[in-house]
């Protein structure tokens, strides 16, 4: 990073920016104060916002592609958690002075490559200077047929909890990013820093939920933690049994190894897995919609009555965990 831009705001924005609005009818080339948004008919609008500070939620020095990267997909994974469909996004930058030409180029540049991957386009924002830390900014939008969309407050007492992919990983990534994890291979530090850096924002997943679970909640603070968000919205108390709590190989290896134990997992953060409930009924439903999108969907305990969210080991026991999951304050 070499030095504020040389280039004017509107030309970062004409240079950078604005072919990415280009999908975007309602985006007017990013050349008015506003943007126009039309849903498709009977269809409601869901609206989300996510922010990225340097140094507290990404290391300094990440490459600003992946940083790109990983700002849109947080947003989609909170869409993904209401069975949204992704439509499009707005950015706000505040940068400070050792940010150049180049790194905004190449932040654009993964923003290109994930809003084609994923169907958005940009519709507007804003970029200002700082003398702080680097705040990255995010605004997603999504759409759902009517109202019908999923939501943390409809749990009901004996409800299966299940939870997409892999848990862990991102912790365990985050570490691996910092330095950490040095006795293991270099292929497992390098698979658990990529699901850090690039989470999979389970879209298709929650939009094919919305008729079939109760509640749901992308993981973002912590398992435990965003669990026990959609307990106290739903009024309902949780069990998991950590032994189900399904883990990657190398999330595996680190355990064996002593590089971690199962509660740094489980309360880590940072996996964006879809975590919901769904009736008894419907559990032969959610195992073939996982098969059919290629999706892991893991059943890891129920909800009851009651408030809060126990977790036992193989024998039934209830683990001690020394904090549920990520504070911001």
């Amino acid at each position: 990073m070499t030095g504020r831009p040389k280039s004017g705001e509107f030309d970062l924005i004409a240079r950078f920016f604005e072919p990415l609005s280009r999908a975007a009818p309602g985006a007017f080339g990013l050349g008015n104060d506003g943007a126009l948004l039309t849903p498709p008919a009977g269809a409601s609008l869901v609206v989300t916002k996510d922010l990225m500070v340097a140094g507290v939620h990404y290391p300094e020095g990440e490459k600003p592609a992946v940083l790109a990267r990983r700002l849109l997909r947080v947003n989609l994974s909170d869409l993904a958690a209401m069975g949204a469909d992704a439509t499009a996004y707005a950015l706000g930058l505040a940068l400070p002075a050792d940010v150049g030409d180049g790194w905004v180029e190449a932040f654009a540049g993964g923003l290109g490559l994930d809003q084609d991957a994923f169907g958005v386009a940009l519709i507007g924002g804003d970029t200002v200077a700082t003398a702080g830390p680097a705040v990255l900014s995010l605004t997603a939008f999504g759409t759902v047929a009517g109202a019908a969309c999923l939501t943390r407050s409809g749990a009901r007492e004996g409800d299966d909890i299940y939870v997409s992919g892999t848990v862990g990983d991102a912790t365990l990534g985050l570490r691996a990013v910092q330095g950490g994890l040095a006795p293991l291979a270099p292929e497992d530090r390098a698979a658990l820093a990529a699901r850090f850096r690039l989470p999979e924002p389970r879209l298709a997943l929650g939009a094919a939920l919305v008729e079939i679970a109760s509640c749901a909640i992308d993981v973002s603070d912590g398992l435990v933690a965003d669990l026990g968000h959609l307990c106290a919205e739903s009024g309902v108390a949780a069990r998991i049994e950590a032994d189900a709590v399904p883990l990657s190989d190398s999330a595996r290896r680190a355990l064996a190894g002593g590089e971690a134990a199962i509660a740094d997992l489980i309360t880590g953060g940072d996996d964006y897995e879809l975590l919901f409930c769904a009736p008894p009924p419907t559990r032969s439903t959610v195992e073939a919609l996982g098969r059919a999108l290629g999706v892991a969907v893991t059943r890891i305990g129920a909800t009851a009555a009651g408030q809060g969210v126990t977790v036992v080991d193989a024998r039934g026991r209830p683990l001690t965990l020394g904090r549920t999951g990520y504070r911001h304050f």
